[in-house]
């Protein structure tokens, strides 16, 4: 799968591929299109019109260079200094690098999504997904492009995952989470 991006900044062969997965799987979406978002804040007009819980991705790499996708619920504050006792990584975590991002999810920064483990055929990234995301029915991500948003249900999204060779570590991700975690 490709990781460019076309002019306009989508990345439409990846999500092309990421719908045909989904279709194979027999596993029904609907998707939104909209302006691009980048961040949490931009993001908060969908929350209307798109029912759900509404992801943000983190990707992050221990001190050992282990990457991991982190699929959090928007409204979790995660806490990042403590996150690596809670996920089992070797040491503090800190953000990888867009190369890795192209590399392992084939999307650039701003467009990180759970869906980007597909792909990962290599298995580098390991999955996180916050244990809050489980309590909603649908679950929105992006498609491979932050000028869209899928819905998906939650046990479709767990199978989906489980098709990529990625097994969820389901975990609290919230900063309640203190130092003895």
């Amino acid at each position: 799968m490709s990781d460019e991006q076309s002019p306009d900044g989508s990345n439409r062969e990846a999500r092309a591929a990421l719908f045909a997965h989904l279709e194979r799987l027999g596993i029904k979406t609907r998707t939104v299109e909209h302006e691009a978002l980048f961040t949490v804040a931009q993001s908060q007009a969908l929350h209307e019109a798109v029912a759900g819980g509404h992801t943000k991705n983190l990707f992050v790499k221990d001190k050992k260079g282990q990457l991991f996708l982190i699929v959090a619920e928007q409204a979790t504050a995660v806490d990042l200094k403590n996150l690596h006792k809670v996920i089992g990584a070797s040491g503090r975590l800190s953000f990888a690098s867009p190369e890795q991002m192209r590399a392992h999810l084939a999307v650039s920064p701003g467009s990180v999504t759970a869906f980007g483990v597909m792909a990962d055929r290599a298995g580098a990234v390991r999955l996180v997904l916050d244990e809050r995301l489980t309590m909603h029915d649908m679950v929105n991500c992006h498609p491979m492009t932050n000028e869209a948003t899928t819905t998906i249900a939650r046990d479709d999204l767990l199978a989906f995952f489980r098709s990529t060779g990625h097994e969820p570590l389901v975990a609290d991700l919230s900063e309640r989470q203190d130092a003895t975690a």
